[in-house]
């Protein structure tokens, strides 16, 4: 049983802290070396595009354009919202009964300890992360949707208002990146229920699929040649 318990209290926190220091890395990148990462180079093509909108208030077809880029954005937040208050009463309700069923995952040391402690730690773990992804995605929906307002309205105030669109929207798309990838994180943590084991290897392949996507060498590499 104290290996067990050995194993529950090193790979677990390895692994939270591999994913958050994986982010932390992405973020460094994101602050000194943006071209280096997707997401820097979408925010620096975001930019442009809000400023070159702001400079052609007056047309009506690319305003449109933009509350409809805004919405799909929009959309997609709500959806990480939705599937976060989904998942956070699934794992409540498997909580209330894995108490009844625990019986089952104490044959083997692989399912980690079952001890009642351990198991609210588990589940209060998970739930933590759920809900800081709900409130981040929340707040990013509220945004969005005065980014909508903002830039319908682009042009009928002063060009000072156009710094304040462009604060909202990179709050709001700032938010909801946060929202997903705390969504992101909490998906091991819930995988805890099958043993330290599941948390450590799905850390990892999280990790390597999230590279995959935030690092883009090739485009950086083709940037450094013009």
């Amino acid at each position: 049983m104290g290996g067990i318990v050995y194993l529950d209290s090193i790979l677990v926190p390895l692994s939270l802290f591999f994913t958050i220091g994986y982010h932390a890395y992405l973020w460094h990148n994101f602050r000194h070396k943006p071209f280096l990462t997707s997401l820097g180079i979408n925010t620096f093509k975001r930019r442009t595009w809000l400023r070159q909108l702001i400079h052609h208030a007056a047309d009506d077809k690319k305003g449109m354009l933009a509350v409809q880029s805004l919405r799909n954005t929009l959309m997609y937040t709500i959806l990480i919202a939705s599937i976060t208050v989904l998942i956070t009463l699934a794992l409540a309700a498997l909580t209330n009964n894995a108490f009844n069923a625990n019986h089952l995952l104490t044959t083997t040391g692989l399912f980690g300890s079952q001890s009642p402690r351990i198991m609210v730690l588990k589940y209060g773990s998970a739930s933590i992360f759920l809900v800081t992804s709900f409130f981040c995605s929340s707040m990013a929906v509220g945004y969005l949707v005065d980014a909508n307002f903002l830039i319908n309205a682009i042009g009928e105030f002063s060009p000072a208002a156009g710094v304040y669109t462009e604060a909202v929207v990179e709050r709001g798309f700032t938010l909801a990146v946060v929202g997903n990838r705390v969504l992101c994180v909490a998906f091991p943590l819930m995988l805890w229920m099958f043993g330290p084991m599941a948390v450590a290897l799905s850390s990892m392949a999280l990790v390597f699929g999230l590279y995959q996507l935030d690092f883009v060498a090739t485009f950086s590499s083709s940037l450094h040649h013009l």
